[in-house]
């Protein structure tokens, strides 16, 4: 007997057979190759090389330094030249007729005030550096939560996959059976429906797995190529600590950093508009010669703050403290309550997996097999086995998503706190 599967080739019609196969690709094209794909800190890797966000950060570092330069610099000074012709009012002037004026003079900060603009600008390197630090956190952890989520559609696609391949098989038995008369008409067109379903479902996705990847692939600043593919797994191995000690560790979440820098800036500048209500003085220095007369001057001009008093500026810094007070919080607040909620959900999704892997995939697979095998020996009709598929896929379904919901919790708390609760092993 002749086995099924690749026709035999003659050893003698053995060259020709190849050239004929080179031919046929040289004409189709190349062979695809395999896709390129990436692991979990490869995405994370490239996501902190090329990804646009960190550099808008960099760039906003890079301008806050640059304000701490301009606070330190010096005012520059200024030189004045005059000159003119002279009259004598008096009679018998003789001499030269003309006049000039030559004049130094250097604003200078009192040291106080200049220590306050310094120590303004240096909070404000604390602000970008906070953000910057919170950029790469809320980063790092998007791309963890989308990379998971490819993951969870990916299998969710592999799912579906053997659905509708089973039920395409199924379709064509029962065909099979209502040809031949076993089996009512109507059983086909259940089956028929449940075929459809299956390839709606799995289309669907199809669609959904692309979509995935493609917010992944934007994550990453278009660094990768348009077609993809990720390795991994869910970190199913790991847990949250109580919810007592995630609420001590909200504190020190990056979030309540940043505003806490700008808060230390808001006070920075108040203490500065303060300050300038004496700015400083300016030294002067000039030589003047009139025809008959040489003099030189030194001295010093000091504002007196007796109209503008900096009233408006110092309220204005004053309200911007206690904006950045109030701000800071509402944010602690939150916070707390964002911490909660996914801790809630944390220990929901938790239940959920219990309920699932302490009987309710095994009971529905049970349930399954006993509809098919009565099925098989005509106990049981097409109906009731199609039901019996359509509740294993739907409880299989909901375990996948259960899975992900535990995963997409703990991401939730890690990017609130700041921490790395789920750990990335390369």
């Amino acid at each position: 007997m002749r086995r099924h599967g690749a026709l035999p080739v003659p050893q003698a019609g053995l060259r020709p057979f190849l050239v004929r196969v080179l031919s046929v690709m040289l004409v189709c094209g190349h062979v695809p190759s395999a896709l390129a794909a990436y692991t979990l800190p490869d995405m994370i890797d490239t996501a902190m090389q090329y990804n646009p966000a960190l550099g808008i950060a960099a760039a906003q570092r890079d301008a806050a330094q640059a304000a701490v330069t301009t606070a330190s610099t010096y005012s520059n000074p200024q030189v004045e030249a005059v000159m003119g012709p002279s009259r004598y009012l008096t009679p018998g002037g003789q001499g030269d007729n003309r006049n000039w004026n030559v004049g130094l003079s250097q604003p200078l900060e009192y040291p106080w005030v200049r220590d306050a603009r310094i120590a303004a600008a240096e909070s404000g390197t604390k602000v970008a550096d906070a953000g910057t630090e919170l950029i790469r956190i809320e980063l790092r952890s998007r791309v963890k939560n989308a990379f998971y989520d490819v993951i969870q559609r990916k299998a969710v696609l592999k799912l579906v996959e053997g659905d509708r391949n089973l039920l395409q098989q199924i379709r064509e038995r029962v065909k099979l059976r209502v040809e031949v008369g076993e089996a009512p008409r109507y059983e086909l067109i259940k089956a028929d429906t449940e075929a459809l379903a299956a390839e709606r479902d799995y289309q669907s996705a199809l669609v959904r797995v692309n979509e995935g990847k493609a917010y992944l692939r934007g994550l990453l600043g278009s660094s990768i190529p348009i077609e993809y593919d990720v390795e991994g797994e869910l970190p199913m191995g790991y847990g949250l600590p109580s919810l007592e000690k995630l609420r001590d560790q909200v504190v020190h979440s990056p979030q309540l950093s940043q505003v806490r820098a700008a808060t230390e800036t808001a006070e920075a500048k108040l203490k500065l508009e303060e300050r300038l209500r004496n700015p400083g003085l300016t030294l002067k220095a000039s030589v003047e010669e009139d025809p008959d007369l040489r003099q030189m001057r030194f001295g010093v001009a000091i504002p007196l703050p007796l109209w503008d008093r900096r009233q408006g500026p110092i309220a204005a810094a004053s309200a911007d403290v206690r904006q950045t007070q109030a701000t800071l919080h509402d944010r602690e607040l939150g916070l707390r309550r964002d911490m909660e909620a996914a801790y809630q959900r944390y220990l929901i999704a938790q239940q959920q997996l219990a309920a699932f892997e302490n009987g309710l995939l095994s009971q529905a697979e049970s349930v399954l097999k006993v509809a098919e095998a009565a099925y098989r020996y005509g106990e049981r009709g097409i109906l009731e086995y199609m039901d019996a598929q359509r509740t294993f896929r739907l409880v299989r379904k909901d375990y996948l998503a259960a899975k992900f919901d535990y995963v997409s919790s703990m991401l939730e708390i890690e990017r609130l706190l700041g921490t790395e609760l789920l750990e990335v092993k390369p």
